[in-house]
């Protein structure tokens, strides 16, 4: 059985903060000690129980995509060994699952990159023929592969509140033309970079999001996470059709136990999660890693 972590507590070194997944502490003034837990989040709600490993997977799975797309943008990784930067009695929690990173002024919108027309950009497309002003062809069905991959950045939200889809205008006015276009360009090269790799691993990249921020002197860094299972829709190419939504891999059999849960109004607290439940979950997850990179989950 792989150990899991739902919280980190590092007592070492200060905590900045925690996300849905993610629980950030301070390595000097320039640097960050990123751990990723086991917490699993669905609706933007962190579910009670931990899918065990999940943190090391998604953990894996960013070094490995950080590394194959370092040629298009510099990215916060420091190389440093998690290891090294906390007390010897912390090690545990952060062997396979932190990384040390650079500490950048964070950008506030998200940038998203949609390949195919699903998941909140179908619902808008339903409504109104176009996803975040983009407008698209007539007679597209759900899932279909769009003409070109398209930019639909949203407005990063306070925890526990939905990202807001907005404008490609709108986060111009936000950030500066400049870096919107940039972050823009990149992101679109990113994907379609990760989107042909991911074809000769038999997955569908559907859509994925990224996060930037900026070094002391202005430069552009991928941070975070990315291509991830939390950060994209993966579809196994041999059973995608069009017409209806594609199973993927990553907690889709979370959301769709939720849907089932009479009375829950996707508000904290989430539900308990089933045994079977989280055992499928995780075993999504190590299957996207094993396909996508052709390494299992490393000990």
């Amino acid at each position: 059985m792989t150990s899991s972590l739902y919280q980190s507590s590092i007592a070492s070194l200060p905590l900045l903060g925690r996300g849905k997944v993610r629980d950030n502490y301070a390595v000097g003034d320039d640097k960050i000690l990123i751990v990723t837990s086991d917490r699993l989040s669905a609706f933007d709600v962190v579910m009670q129980e931990p899918i065990p490993g999940k943190g090391r997977v998604l953990n894996q799975m960013s070094d490995f995509w950080f590394d194959k797309l370092k040629d298009i943008v510099p990215n916060h990784l420091t190389g440093i060994a998690p290891e090294s930067v906390v007390a010897p009695e912390e090690v545990e929690q952060v062997r396979g699952r932190a990384v040390v990173a650079k500490k950048l002024k964070p950008i506030l919108v998200e940038a998203v990159v949609r390949g195919y027309i699903i998941g909140s950009g179908w619902k808008d497309y339903l409504a109104n023929g176009a996803v975040c002003g983009i407008s698209l062809p007539p007679g597209l069905r759900q899932a279909d592969k769009l003409p070109q991959p398209i930019f639909t950045p949203a407005a990063k939200a306070d925890l526990g509140e939905h990202d807001e889809n907005i404008s490609f205008a709108e986060m111009e006015r936000r950030i500066g033309g400049k870096l919107a276009r940039q972050m823009r360009d990149i992101s679109i090269r990113l994907y379609q970079t990760a989107a042909n790799y991911a074809a000769t691993r038999g997955i569908i990249i559907a859509d994925t999001k990224f996060e930037f921020g900026l070094d002391d002197d202005g430069v552009l860094h991928l941070m975070d996470e990315v291509l991830t299972a939390d950060s994209s829709r993966f579809w196994p190419a041999d059973s995608y059709e069009p017409g209806s939504s594609p199973p993927s891999f990553d907690k889709q059999f979370v959301r769709d136990y939720l849907e089932t849960v009479s009375g829950w109004n996707k508000t904290a607290p989430a539900p308990h999660l089933p045994a079977d439940v989280i055992e499928k979950t995780g075993a999504k997850y190590r299957e996207a890693l094993e396909r996508l990179t052709g390494e299992k989950l490393k000990d």
